[in-house]
């Protein structure tokens, strides 16, 4: 057993009594917020939840964040306009700045913009190269060109046969007053000649802008040799421009309903037309076509020499109503008809000539 003294210098000796209360000491502030936890790695935090740690609303996987855990921009789903590229809604600059000055993204590396440039110049070449040849090669089955339409009624009208050009016979279903069916016989083709003396002079001088390089004009009567009815061609030396110009004149002025503006029949000797001349002259129609150097048009007159005072033209003499000696006699029925008729024979025939000759 120890003493009293052994027990004061022993290294073994009690401490002293914990007091009944701890000492008070002044309250320290903190020098800096606690730092903020780290995002779990291969996440990104919710910009919408003030929560920290929350997971991002779609995961990434880890091949998509950088080594320090900046999300990679997505691919955008538009193509970026020149000067700019876009990820995730943010605007990134050339010289990789945010819109807001911050640093973010991953600039493409000088070699995959060259590429990428490189591949978007050949694309395109391959694609103009492409359309280019479509429209240069010779395909058969494409429609001829304007111009080469124009071209070719130019020249068909001494190369398409006369039977094909004026027919024997044209027959007209429902074409007389009433809605009577009407045939007319062919009785004269006059020979192709210049536009000298083939139309009144106001007329010539209203056609005179789209020139004239040939006429063609042939004669037909009714079953009962009664009417008499001329039909021409005008092939024109313009281009399409001159043709809609004069076409667009003709139906703003109504210039083909003018007494004064009539074409004149061809009166061939020992026919019934022989006595068909300016006098005669009941009803008539005037077609400017655009989409071809012609002007199709028709005068029609009784075959028995009788002078005509009110002459009233096709598109008048028509009318349900019109009581005219042209619209009562049929003559105005006549003039469209076989003017109607002859428009798309001669179409039919440009397109065999067409055909033919491409």
């Amino acid at each position: 057993m120890s003493t009293d003294a052994e027990q004061a210098h022993s290294p073994h000796s009690t401490p002293p009594p914990r007091p009944a209360h701890p000492p008070r000491t002044a309250p320290t502030q903190p020098s800096a917020p606690p730092p903020r936890p780290a995002a779990p790695p291969g996440f990104t935090p919710d910009p919408d939840t003030p929560i920290l740690g929350v997971r991002a609303k779609v995961p990434f996987s880890r091949g998509t964040a950088g080594a320090s855990g900046t999300r990679v921009p997505p691919r955008p789903s538009a193509p970026p306009r020149p000067g700019a590229h876009f990820a995730h809604g943010a605007l990134f600059a050339d010289d990789g700045l945010f819109a807001d000055g911050g640093r973010g993204g991953r600039r493409r590396p000088p070699s995959r913009t060259a590429a990428a440039a490189a591949s978007l110049v050949l694309g395109l070449g391959l694609l103009g190269g492409a359309a280019a040849g479509s429209w240069l090669g010779d395909d058969p089955d494409a429609p001829p060109s304007t111009a080469d339409t124009y071209a070719h009624a130019r020249s068909a009208w001494h190369s398409v046969p006369v039977d094909d050009l004026f027919p024997r016979t044209l027959r007209g279903r429902g074409e007389g007053p009433g809605g009577a069916d009407r045939v007319w016989t062919r009785i004269a083709v006059a020979p192709d000649s210049s536009c000298g003396g083939g139309f009144d002079p106001l007329l010539a001088k209203a056609l005179a802008p789209v020139g004239c390089k040939r006429l063609v004009r042939a004669t037909y009567t009714d079953a009962t040799s009664t009417s008499v009815t001329t039909v021409g061609l005008l092939i024109t030396t313009s281009g399409p421009t001159g043709m809609r110009t004069l076409h667009q004149r003709f139906v703003t002025e109504k210039l083909d309903e003018r007494t004064d503006l009539m074409p004149r029949a061809y009166a061939a000797k020992g026919t019934a037309a022989a006595g068909f001349g300016d006098d005669q002259r009941a009803s008539w129609r005037i077609r400017i076509l655009t989409d071809a150097p012609v002007v199709v048009y028709s005068v029609s007159g009784f075959a028995d020499g009788r002078k005509v005072t009110d002459p009233q033209s096709a598109g008048e003499a028509t009318q349900r109503g019109a009581t005219s000696a042209p619209a009562q006699s049929g003559l105005g029925n006549d003039a469209r008809a076989i003017a109607d008729a002859i428009e798309p024979i001669f179409r039919r025939a440009l397109s065999t000539f067409t055909e033919t000759t491409s």
